[in-house]
């Protein structure tokens, strides 16, 4: 698996209007070589300003939007609409004012929805659709050309949280009980899962990361650390602002 990069930007506002830079750059390589592409989608602050920012660069379109595929690496188990739902907050910001194929749109599932209030029903559902999806030579999971992760405060990426029973699954999919951040219950793609990626970028902002981000990349363990333990197949960038970056090691840095 690749090593870790890191760029770092001067602020939140800059890093977000980068990463959305290069997102597209990335859809739009996607596409040039296998005529179609996939991203993951992360929730947070940050990735939502992200996502505002694709919406607003007149290179959106340029991407032939009908030919992405959208997936989420976790999800908040709440109804549809809910606007805690990482779903919710993506579609506001960007999925709504882009031209997708609906089809090609991939939420996990709500808890109101048909696999019921359920979290362990809702992740084999969601694992099952990765599975109709997936890429040749692959009996699970598609190909993801970009996985975008936010970093926590402590450490965790997706709803994979440390020291937590689903840091240790090998399925691609878990439910997610008693979680440290409300609300309790989610649904998440695995380490597993989430290393299968082409890129992933863990993308931060704030101070209130920095020791997390410091530790990971100092090599931490995975389950005490989950960032520690994310590594995309062909790079992984490390995508922060200053204020993250401030316990990363000169060397690694790459400042813009």
């Amino acid at each position: 698996m690749s090593e870790a990069s890191v760029a770092v930007h001067a602020d939140a506002d800059l890093l977000a209007q980068a990463v959305a830079a290069r997102l597209l750059v990335k859809l739009l390589d996607a596409q040039a070589d296998r005529g179609e592409a996939s991203v993951v989608l992360t929730g947070g602050r940050v990735a939502a300003a992200v996502y505002r920012a694709v919406a607003t660069l007149p290179a959106r379109d340029a991407v032939d939007w009908s030919r992405v595929d959208v997936w989420w690496g976790d999800e908040r188990f709440l109804p549809a609409g809910d606007p805690d739902r990482n779903e919710t907050q993506a579609r506001a910001a960007l999925l709504d004012v882009v031209p997708l194929d609906p089809a090609r749109v991939h939420p996990m599932p709500a808890s109101d929805g048909p696999a019921g209030n359920d979290p362990e029903a809702a992740a084999a559902a969601y694992a099952e659709e990765l599975a109709r999806a997936a890429r040749p030579g692959h009996a699970t999971l598609p190909h993801f050309d970009v996985l975008m992760l936010g970093v926590g405060e402590d450490g965790h990426v997706a709803s994979v949280f440390p020291e937590h029973p689903v840091s240790y699954e090998t399925r691609p999919v878990s439910a997610v009980r008693g979680s440290p951040k409300p609300p309790p219950t989610r649904t998440t793609l695995t380490l597993a899962a989430i290393n299968t990626a082409e890129e992933i970028w863990l993308v931060a902002a704030g101070a209130d990361k920095a020791r997390a981000v410091g530790m990971a990349l100092a090599g931490a363990g995975p389950v005490q650390l989950p960032a520690a333990g994310v590594r995309g197949v062909g790079r992984t960038r490390w995508l922060l602002d200053r204020a993250a970056a401030v316990d990363v090691p000169a060397r690694l840095r790459s400042l813009r």
